[in-house]
């Protein structure tokens, strides 16, 4: 995580979407901000009939900012933004959530927060252990369980690196460690971290040969395990390596100067789906998720997703029914307004991402919705989604007015809000609908913001009337359009923590007490 920058280094442009400009302040004065310097001030002011006071419904945005922020964004670059100014504008967040609304805070791991996200999350509460609220290791060891093993031994090492090894720590380490389904594989595979996991919290693993390949490389002729055989043979034996995980083999090939094409056809029976995917091997299309199904087709060129429609369309089709699950058909009539602009080929880390969010959410909505009550419209007018591809401005007026016309029950819009042609025209349009024309609120209105801007500290939004909610993966769309209700600012801050409390709950039920050690 990039370090907080200097009190009174001085950042241009506005800090749109916070209570102050929090950036040019010292940094005590940032961490403690948003009750004194909030439209309600520091007293509680309760209303009548006891309606939310105002500083509750300002703590209930800025959590909202706060979950679309850690939603959308991975500190890499974007569309609109570098990569730097993404991790100054989250490190700021996280320390700012943090000192404000710790209980919520750690409630965030149940959220559907990406890894990102998690592991800063739990990198900060590690780091605090002074201001822990009862029930946070329970809640940490319950997300750990659920990261890639590769950046939970990266969390790790970071904890190392800046001295954290209290006893709590250490307990959680250690329970993460002793939870490992094949420790051997993790030996080979996650060798450094493990051997970093271990000395920083003097642990040693339960398998003495586990321990002697970490520590001892030298002492053994041989192994008893498997994998841990097989690592010692691939050194100098070439048919060894197959009998490795891919990321290892991988570097003993190169090693003997195996032909690619050969080492990849040989270890296929030992690649993830990912890994195949990742090398272009045949992917089972039928078991992967929606999001990343939509990736891997819009990395094919035109000519073979025409020559591929059926398949790919079947496939996108498929996902998209398991992603709806026992709310498929049950939305009425729904419109969409997708954004396949110029903007949604993303950046060089996060290639085409927000068009394939576009593309995943258009499958879910049409399974969401009643059949033949779907009505999809794309900002570049095109009607064939298997052939999108980012092009042109961002017409998100014009593409509202459309989808209103048809009278949906929803409209939901996909789009980074960067509306620009003309520029304003959504928010516009969609203020005299929601005060003018829609006053008795028929027509539910959401905006699902696949970008996060790091000069806002949040997702884009089109317009005040309308709740946002950053997502990363379309298969969370119903889940975030049922927490974009506490953005339009008639519901405070205690229904939004009666809301956490329950996906707390939920989150928890299939984890042990006890188990974080």
């Amino acid at each position: 995580m990039a370090a907080l920058p200097r009190p009174g280094v001085s950042v241009p442009g506005p800090a749109a979407g916070l209570r102050c400009d929090f950036r040019n302040l010292p940094m005590k004065q940032r961490l403690r901000c948003s009750r004194p310097h909030s439209p309600a001030g520091t007293s509680v002011r309760k209303g009548t009939g006891g309606e939310d006071t105002v500083s509750e419904l300002v703590a209930a945005e800025d959590v909202l900012l706060f979950v679309n922020a850690a939603v959308t964004a991975t500190g890499q670059r974007e569309f609109r933004s570098s990569a730097a100014e993404q991790r100054f504008s989250l490190a700021f967040l996280h320390e700012y959530v943090r000192v404000n609304y710790r209980p919520v805070y750690a409630a965030a791991l149940a959220l559907d927060i990406n890894d990102h996200n998690a592991a800063l999350v739990i990198e900060h509460l590690l780091r605090t252990p002074g201001d822990a609220e009862p029930g946070e290791g329970r809640l940490i060891a319950a997300r750990l369980a659920l990261l890639p093993p590769q950046r939970v031994y990266r969390l790790f090492g970071a904890l190392r690196s800046a001295g954290v090894n209290n006893r709590r720590t250490r307990a959680i380490v250690r329970g993460w460690l002793a939870a490992r389904p094949d420790p051997a594989l993790d030996a080979v595979k996650y060798r450094t971290g493990l051997k970093t996991a271990l000395r920083h919290v003097h642990g040693r693993p339960s398998d003495p040969e586990t321990g002697d390949f970490l520590f001892a490389p030298g002492r053994r002729v041989r192994y008893e395990n498997a994998t841990l055989d097989a690592h010692r043979r691939a050194h100098y034996e070439q048919g060894a390596l197959y009998e490795l995980p891919f990321t290892v083999a991988e570097g003993f090939a190169a090693k003997h100067g195996i032909p690619r094409e050969v080492f990849l056809e040989r270890i296929a029976p030992r690649m993830t789906r990912l890994e195949r995917l990742r090398t272009d091997r045949a992917a089972d299309l039928s078991v992967m998720p929606l999001t990343r199904l939509a990736l891997y087709v819009l990395a094919l060129p035109f000519a073979e997703r025409a020559e591929r429609r059926t398949e790919l369309t079947g496939a996108l089709r498929a996902a998209a029914r398991r992603a709806a699950g026992p709310y498929a058909g049950s939305w009425g009539r729904v419109a969409a307004v997708l954004d396949d602009s110029f903007s949604s080929s993303g950046s060089a880390v996060k290639r085409r991402r927000p068009l394939a969010v576009a593309l995943g959410c258009h499958f879910l909505l049409e399974a969401l919705a009643s059949p033949g009550s779907y009505t999809p419209l794309w900002t570049s007018g095109r009607d064939d989604p298997l052939l999108v591809h980012p092009y042109g401005p961002t017409p998100l007026g014009l593409r509202i007015l459309d989808a209103l016309e048809t009278g949906p029950e929803r409209l939901v819009i996909v789009s980074d809000g960067w509306d620009n042609a003309p520029p304003g025209l959504a928010g516009e349009v969609l203020r005299v609908w929601r005060t003018r024309l829609d006053a008795e609120r028929r027509t539910s209105v959401v905006h699902l913001n696949p970008v996060y801007d790091a000069e806002g500290f949040d997702v884009r939004r089109l317009a005040p009337s309308v709740p946002v909610a950053g997502i990363r993966d379309a298969e969370d769309l119903a889940a975030l359009v049922e927490i974009a209700q506490f953005a339009e600012g008639r519901t405070g801050f205690a229904e939004l923590r009666a809301y956490l409390d329950r996906r707390v709950e939920g989150f928890l039920q299939a984890y042990p007490k006890g188990a974080e050690g």
